[in-house]
């Protein structure tokens, strides 16, 4: 949402003596929406970078009319006919989502009322409170299916990793764990009950083999001792005595087992804990949201007992914990979690290619190209090398598959670090087989795939979808007139519904076009073209020049020819830079950032950019920052039972 400046241009009161032209929620909102201006003019958009910033999807009335009051600032007080608010979406005024609302209808009229009252209203109005109150009462974080099984593990010591076979999660907002969409479905509930029952068989198999309970159970002493420590570790927090009595009852009915499949199958065990009704529990809350974001599983002994200390609430006390935790390997398979989302690794080890035109391709390279694109985020981050590299750096990691592939001598070792040539056409992650192999098709490249990525995973803009009923399809090419995929999509320029979006990311993909659907270089393109023959079609194919210059629409000085140029171009950018903190930002508290959060990403990203990109830095700021403290104090709930935990 846009930030406003209070404008008095006149006695304030005066205002009250204008005649509203209704509800701007009900009536004019709509109309934007319906013109898919949020879609552009939001915080992740293509246009984020205007005046113009709609609100969050689900942002309340009371935000959304507050909005339409702060355009104020896009109107022309003297000329209202003239705001680049009202001629810009009946595209009067050159508008690069072309006409959005069409001139001269009912749309325009209700826009152009709410521009006139603006107009004559004597001053805008600040941004309402309502996402600010909403991100003091976040929501419950429920494990994701790879923190259950890290949990699993180091809490049973079982190895089986059960939620490999729970329902799929679905990526949404390019996360796995984002918390609007970690609902529990029956059959979600089901695959954690069953869970249970199998994972407390397994722990007592053969007796107590995992030696869960510390002493002889006979007396209720031992009993209470097992409960309590057992259930802290479940928990992630000490059992209250209400709770103890519940699980006590248990024991004595079914004995141990029952108490630790209940426990398995508690929401307290299946959420993260959030908060509590005193201070011990904020630390133990703030202990769990460390080890989740640094380890992706539960706390060991060390944060716990600092946790019962009081010492997490200080951030020099977090960072120093921190840091002891970042020098354990469980945080380099934490950070493997998030850069297998945010990258997408599942696209290429999933990836079908058609086996005539690239038999070379198979599960084992497409795994070496995962591990290549992992060997160099780990020497980055582990290193403290300049995170930015990432999209600029003259050396990789390859076995002798992917050294083949790319045409470069065998490296000395498997998956060493090998500097590249002088003469290579290779730089960083857009030169990796991972990259430029999932952003393809089959048998053919994707230009469109390939803008879309680097626009929304490394510029952090959401690219709106096609419009409803609209033909994607691209003309063949034929004998008469082959065509490059860069000339078959030319129409999407020339179709005003289809060139508002794709100018957006063809001309990026474009300039990655000298690569092919799994990534070799190629100096031309080879076109397939068919050629019927009576009642059977034979292949013709004809090789055709490649251009590969592009440019970033919205990015100053950007234009780009191959993706050495295209990875300084991003590694130099504050855009792309930025973009890194917001996906860390988006992964650590599993929610899109809001206006609000922006003096916070702010702060982050000038520790960020002081340290010289060091992602460890960034970590570590995320930790240090009141944001990371914020909503412990605030939930209140009810466990299963009513009772007030």
């Amino acid at each position: 949402m846009t930030r406003t400046i209070l404008i008095l241009l006149c006695a304030v009161p005066l205002a009250a003596q204008v005649r509203t032209p209704g509800d701007f929620t009900a009536r004019v909102y709509p109309v934007l929406e319906a013109a898919q201006c949020r879609l552009c003019h939001a915080r992740d958009g293509v246009a984020s970078g205007t005046r113009l910033r709609f609100p969050e999807p689900d942002a309340s009335p009371a935000a959304i009319q507050s909005f339409g009051l702060s355009l104020a600032v896009l109107v022309n007080r003297t000329k209202p006919a003239e705001s680049i608010i009202l001629a810009k979406p009946v595209n009067r005024i050159q508008h690069t989502g072309g006409e959005r609302i069409k001139p001269g209808s009912g749309e325009e009229k209700l826009l152009r009322e709410w521009v006139e009252y603006l107009a004559a209203t004597p001053a805008a109005v600040l941004v309402s409170k309502a996402e600010a109150a909403a991100k003091a009462n976040p929501m419950l974080r429920r494990l994701t299916h790879s923190q259950y099984n890290n949990t699993v593990r180091d809490l049973l010591s079982d190895y089986s990793r059960p939620a490999n076979r729970f329902p799929p999660e679905d990526f949404v907002d390019g996360f796995k764990n984002q918390t609007r969409h970690q609902s529990m479905s029956p059959l979600q509930i089901e695959a954690y009950s069953t869970a249970a029952e199998r994972l407390t068989s397994n722990a007592f198999r053969t007796g107590d083999n995992n030696g869960l309970i510390p002493c002889n159970t006979n007396d209720a002493r031992c009993r209470d001792q097992f409960i309590r420590g057992f259930g802290l570790k479940a928990f992630r927090r000490p059992l209250r005595d209400n709770e103890v009595e519940r699980y006590a009852a248990a024991f004595d009915a079914q004995g141990a087992r029952a108490v630790v499949e209940a426990m398995l199958q508690s929401a307290k065990f299946l959420y993260h804990a959030e908060a509590g009704p005193d201070g011990r529990a904020k630390d133990f809350a703030v202990a769990s949201r460390l080890s989740y974001l640094l380890w992706d599983t539960m706390p060991d002994d060390a944060l716990f007992a600092a946790a019962a200390r009081g010492e997490l609430q200080s951030a020099a006390n977090r960072e120093k914990a921190a840091r002891r935790m970042l020098d354990d390997p469980r945080a380099m398979e934490a950070l493997n979690e998030f850069f297998q989302q945010w990258l997408r690794f599942d696209r290429v080890l999933s990836a079908s290619k058609e086996r005539r035109r690239f038999p070379e391709f198979s599960p084992e390279l497409a795994g070496a190209m995962v591990e290549e694109t992992q060997r160099l985020l780990h020497h980055l981050v582990w290193n403290n090398g300049n995170f930015m590299e990432l999209f600029s750096a003259s050396y990789g990691f390859l076995n002798a598959d992917l050294a083949t592939l790319y045409g470069l001598p065998a490296p000395a070792a498997q998956f060493a670090l090998m500097r590249f040539p002088p003469t290579s056409k290779r730089e960083g992650i857009l030169g990796h087989g991972a990259f430029l192999a999932s952003n393809a098709g089959p048998t053919e490249t994707s230009i469109t795939a390939r803008g879309i990525f680097v626009r929304e995973q490394f510029l952090c803009q959401h690219v709106p979808p096609p419009p409803p009923n609209v033909n994607t399809n691209l003309a063949e090419p034929t004998e008469a007139k082959p065509l490059t995929r860069r000339q078959r999509l030319s129409e999407h320029v020339e179709n005003p519904l289809c060139s508002s979006c794709h100018r957006l990311m063809d001309p990026i993909g474009v300039g990655l076009e000298a690569f092919d659907a799994i990534g070799k270089w190629r100096e031309k393109e080879t076109v397939f073209i068919e050629v019927p023959e009576g009642t059977r079609t034979r292949f013709k194919t004809v090789e055709l020049p490649l251009e590969t210059e592009g440019d970033i629409a919205g990015l100053a000085n950007s234009s780009f020819s191959g993706a050495k140029q295209l990875g300084r171009i991003l590694s130099q950018s504050r855009v792309c830079q930025e973009c890194i903190v917001r996906q860390v930002f988006r992964y650590a508290y599993g929610r899109q950032e809001t206006s609000a959060d922006e003096p916070s990403i702010q702060e982050l990203f000038a520790r960020f950019r002081d340290s010289g990109f060091r992602f460890k830095e960034l970590l570590i700021g995320i930790i240090r920052s009141p944001e990371f403290m914020r909503g412990l104090e605030e939930h209140r709930g009810s466990d299963s039972r009513g009772e007030k935990r």
